[in-house]
C-alpha cells in the first residue's frame, strides 16, 4: 500500500525554481553554506536526541504494545488512504441513480418471471413423463 504525499505549496515550488534559476553559474553564496552547515549539525544533534529517545522507549514499552501501536497507525494510514480516494470518485446524480436503480429492479423481476416461467414448464413436464 502506497504512502500518501503531503501536498506541496506550489509557492515554495516557485521559490525554489527561482532560486535555481538565480544559482545557475554555480556560485554558492555565504547565506546557504551557513544554513547548510546549521542543517548538518541539527540533523546530528537531533538523530543522537532520536536515539537515546528510542532506547528510553524500548527499554519503557513491551513488545506487545509496540506491535499493537503499529497496528493502530497502520489502520489510521489505511483510513486517511480511503478518505483520499473517495475524494476522487465521481459520485453519481440523484437522478443517475434513481434510473439505474429502476431498471435494476426491472432486470430482476424480468430474470425472476423467466426463471419461474421456465420452472413451471420443467416440472410440469417431469410430472407428465413420471406418470
Amino acid at each position: 500500500m502506497g504512502r500518501l504525499l503531503k501536498k506541496r505549496d506550489p509557492q515554495l515550488k516557485k521559490k525554489k525554481k527561482s532560486e535555481t534559476d538565480q544559482n545557475d553559474s554555480g556560485d554558492i553564496s555565504l547565506s546557504q553554506l551557513s544554513n547548510a552547515s546549521t542543517t548538518t549539525a541539527t540533523i546530528r544533534d537531533s538523530s543522537t536526541k532520536l536515539g537515546s529517545l528510542k532506547k528510553s522507549i524500548g527499554e519503557i514499552q513491551s513488545p506487545n504494545i509496540i506491535s499493537s501501536n503499529r497496528y493502530i497507525s497502520q489502520s489510521l494510514q489505511f483510513l486517511r488512504e480511503v478518505k483520499v480516494e473517495l475524494k476522487k470518485v465521481a459520485w453519481p446524480t440523484r437522478k443517475q441513480t434513481a434510473g439505474s436503480t429502476l431498471a435494476v429492479i426491472i432486470l430482476v423481476m424480468l430474470i425472476s418471471m423467466f426463471l419461474g416461467v421456465v420452472d413451471i414448464g420443467l416440472s410440469s413436464l417431469i410430472h407428465t413423463v413420471l406418470n
